[in-house]
This record gives structure tokens, C-alpha cells and sequence, in this order.
């Protein structure tokens, strides 16, 4: 084989630096406390686990009298086999697997072997390892049991911390005024904090809906009809038992599937993610443009180069790169989205490859969590730039004086101000020998004549303050 450039090793062994993917290289430790929950051994392990739960399950039901009772002991030993599952049990399962080549009787034929030497009770119900099921009543519930940890163990608590850091900085700048930008022009002036409190505001309900979405799990047989379990055992209300052994796993029951569950609820929660991201997305591109425009300095570091030619540059790097990595995330998780809920009858096998990378948009977006969490602690409010520019642009109070005049009945005042500011240099001046020519009581005139660009922000400081409430 034709080496690729002179000096490359044939072949490379795994490592953080031969990884093909930057997830799992360059941003490993960044993203690795995912990596026991969406990596091949975490599905392993929790393929283990709904085999074992499944067991312990069937020695509950009193018509399946040849799985009896465990005793505290066979029952430790069970859940022991979960609870200390180790990667070296995980290479023992793909040792089988190369024979079978067929992952989940792979996870039956390892939990065979350790109980195949072991003394009564146990030896005598190895063949009630996934007893009835067809390997997607495993597999789905594995993948819940994925989603479920690493949404509410890793992405979820780190949402929030994302959203304390935004609401903190709309807090503290809920009274510097800065002015706004639509169509990138001068426009009324705001407050920084209050910016930062309608990302807050946005990203927070985004992060409500992830949580409320039901995390569900088929365990009906082959085709969702619960042959097998009938033809075995006709007696037993196999529906109702089904719903218990599901909910026990703290995952609630979809009882109308086929082979599969159909992955709509994945698809609900890709989607979702997909919205909390598009919102931080649109953040990171203000504060780029914020910086850009000098109303955030950026602390430095000691040591760190921005460019390797222009020694003064600090770029806004974690928000740049925050938002390249949510183009990645959601990506993948609108491929997921788009393609799960459909499978062909009663399943194909489409699905199966596609959910092997169920961590790859999550760990894009921890990623880009993370990398706008080091931005924010970066940055340092330029109140000097602010205010120069609202100080720059008096135009801005064109708006509440005409407001006003309307209020009084003076005749055509948006055109009057329009002939005033637009196209032409506004300045205190001006503006203040426009009021003062105005023919409204006195008092209103006052109100306006107190008004600068940096007072006129109405209810913002409040909206701001209130915004985590």
C-alpha cells in the first residue's frame, strides 16, 4: 500500500492524536464525560443492563415459575455484573461478537458464560436471558437509557451553567446603556444587560422544552405484539408487564410500535437541541460583532498569541469556535432527526448505524457550550467605547421627540424629524434648539430636553434585572 507522504506510518495506534475524529482528539478532554455514555462500551453496558433488570424482572412474575426468587446473594451478584461492567468486560463481549457477528446475542452469550458455573438458582435460567425479546427491545431501551443519562447527567447542567454566566452579565449590565444596531444602523438605544437578558430569556426556554422531553421504550417482541411472550405464556397480561419493567427503568412506555420504537421522541429531542443551539449560535455572533465594534475588551492571557504576524490582535476565538462547532452539532442531530422516525414496515436496519452516533451532535454542542463559557470569562465591558458612540449619535432621540409631538397634536412630526436628522450630522445642539422650538406644554418639553442618548433606554435596566425571575 502506497504510504500518503514519505515517513507515515501504515498504520497509527489510537490515541488523542491519531483519533480521526477532533472529538475524540483534539477536544477529548473537553467532551469526555460523555464518552462513557455514548461510546460502544456505554452502549454495552446498558445493553447489560436491560438484559440483567429483564431477568430480575421475569423472577418477579409468579407464573414464570422456572425463573425463581432470587436470593440476596444471586441477586447481588445479577446487579453486580452492571454496576462493575469494565472495559475489559466490554472487549470480552466484541470477542464473541467476531463469532456471532450479531452485537446484542453477543451481550446474551457473555452473560451465559458468567453464569453458566455458578451453583442453583442461577445456572438454571441462562436460557431466560433475553427471554421473548427481539434484539430492538434491548437496543431501544439502551439508547433511552443513553440519552437519559447524558442529557441530564453532562448536556442539561451544563446549559445551566451557560445560562448563569448570560444572565449574570445581564445582571451586572443592566444599566449601561449601549446602542442598538438594526440593519446594522444607529437605533434606539438598549443596555448591554439587557441583551444579554433576551439570549438568557431565550436560551432558558429552549432548555426547558430538552428537559420535558419524554424519553420513551418499546418491549413488545419482534413485531410489537407480544407473540413470543403469548405462545410461552398465554396467562400473563405480558402489555402490563411490559409498561412496569419499562417505567422501572425510569423511561416511560410506548405501547403502539413494530420492531422498533420508532424514534420520534429522538427525534423531538434533536430538534430541540437544535433550537437551543441556533439561539447561543445567534449570541456568539453578537458578542463577535460586540468586540468587533470595541464594546468588549477581551482579557489576555500570558503567553497566548492571537495572530502569528500581527502581535497586538486578541481574536474572539471561543466564539468563533462555539459557533463552527454548533454547525457540526446540529448537523448531525438533523440527520438523526430527519431520518429515524422512518423505517421501512415493520423496521429496517437504517437505523441502527445512524444511532451509533447519537453522541456525535451531543458532544459538538457540550463543545461549543463549553467553548462560549471560556469566551464570556473573557470578556470586559468597554463602558469608554459605549458611551462614545451613543455620545456620537443624538439621531437616536428623533423617536421619542416625535413620539411626543404626536401626543400633542403637532402636524406631521415623524416628518419634521425625518427633515431634521436624516442624511444630515444631528448633534446635542440641534436637537435642544429643535425641542425648544416646539409648541407643547412646558413640562413635556423639560422631559425631552433632560433626555441623552444614554438616559432615552425606557424599561431596559428593569427588563434586564428581572430576567432569571
Amino acid at each position: 500500500m502506497e504510504r500518503s507522504f514519505q515517513g507515515a506510518p501504515d498504520e497509527l495506534e489510537l490515541s488523542s492524536l491519531t483519533a480521526l475524529t477532533p472529538l475524540d482528539g483534539r477536544y477529548e478532554q473537553k467532551v469526555k464525560e460523555l464518552r462513557p455514555i455514548f461510546s460502544e462500551y456505554g452502549l454495552i453496558r446498558f445493553r447489560v443492563l436491560v438484559e440483567i433488570k429483564w431477568l430480575l424482572k421475569l423472577s418477579e412474575i409468579d407464573e414464570v415459575m422456572e425463573v425463581p426468587n432470587f436470593s440476596k446473594d444471586a441477586r447481588s451478584f445479577l446487579e453486580g455484573l452492571v454496576y462493575n461492567f469494565s472495559v475489559e468486560d466490554a472487549r470480552e463481549v466484541k470477542k464473541i461478537e467476531k463469532v456471532t457477528n450479531h452485537d446484542v446475542k453477543a451481550v446474551e452469550y457473555f452473560l451465559k458464560q458468567k453464569l453458566d458455573k455458578l451453583l442453583f438458582p442461577l445456572f438454571q435460567v441462562i436460557e431466560f436471558f433475553h427471554f421473548a425479546c427481539t434484539s430492538e427491545d434491548i437496543n431501544n431501551l439502551a439508547h433511552a437509557l443513553m440519552l437519559k443519562e447524558g442529557v441530564n447527567a453532562v448536556i442539561l447542567p451544563v446549559m445551566d451553567e451557560l445560562l448563569q454566566a448570560i444572565f449574570k452579565m445581564a445582571k451586572e449590565n443592566a444599566h449601561i446603556a449601549m446602542l442598538s444596531h438594526t440593519h446594522g444602523q444607529p437605533a434606539s438605544p438598549t443596555t448591554l444587560g439587557k441583551e444579554m437578558a433576551n439570549f438568557g430569556s431565550r436560551l432558558s426556554r429552549q432548555r426547558r422544552i430538552i428537559s420535558e422531553v419524554e424519553i420513551l421504550g418499546k418491549f413488545a417482541g419482534a413485531v410489537g405484539n407480544y407473540n413470543a411472550h403469548i405462545a410461552a405464556y398465554p396467562e400473563i397480561d405480558w402489555p402490563r408487564i411490559a409498561e412496569e419493567f419499562v417505567r422501572s427503568l425510569g423511561i416511560s412506555f410506548n405501547p403502539y410500535v413494530t420492531q422498533i420504537e420508532p424514534h420520534d421522541y429522538i427525534a423531538e429531542l434533536n430538534h430541540s437541541v437544535i433550537r437551543f443551539n441556533n439561539v447561543l449560535l445567534d449570541f456568539d455572533r453578537d458578542i463577535w460583532s460586540y468586540v468587533s465594534l470595541g464594546y468588549f475588551k477581551q482579557v489576555t492571557k500570558a503567553g497566548e498569541i492571537g495572530s502569528s504576524t500581527m502581535p497586538h490582535k486578541v481574536n474572539p476565538i471561543e466564539f468563533e469556535n462555539s459557533e463552527g462547532n454548533l454547525g457540526f452539532a446540529n448537523q448531525a442531530s438533523d440527520h438523526l432527526s430527519m431520518k429515524l422516525p422512518i423505517s421501512r414496515m415493520q423496521r429496517d436496519l437504517t437505523d441502527s448505524t445512524v444511532l451509533r452516533n447519537m453522541g456525535v451532535g451531543f458532544g459538538y454542542s457540550l463543545l461549543a457550550y463549553r467553548n462560549a463559557l471560556q469566551g464570556i470569562k473573557k470578556l470586559q465591558v468597554n463602558e469608554a467605547r459605549l458611551n462614545d458612540d451613543l455620545e456620537q449619535t443624538w439621531e437616536v432621540l428623533a423617536e421619542p421627540i416625535q413620539t411626543v409631538m404626536r401626543r400633542y397634536g403637532v402636524p406631521e412630526p415623524y416628518e419634521k424629524l425625518k427633515e431634521l436628522t436624516r442624511g444630515k450630522a444631528v448633534t446635542k445642539e440641534s436637537i435642544r434648539k429643535f425641542i425648544e422650538g416646539l409648541e407643547i406644554p412646558e413640562d413635556a418639553k423639560s422631559i425631552l430636553l433632560k433626555l441623552t442618548p444614554q438616559s432615552y433606554i425606557g424599561a431596559a435596566e428593569g427588563l434586564a434585572k428581572a430576567a432569571d425571575s
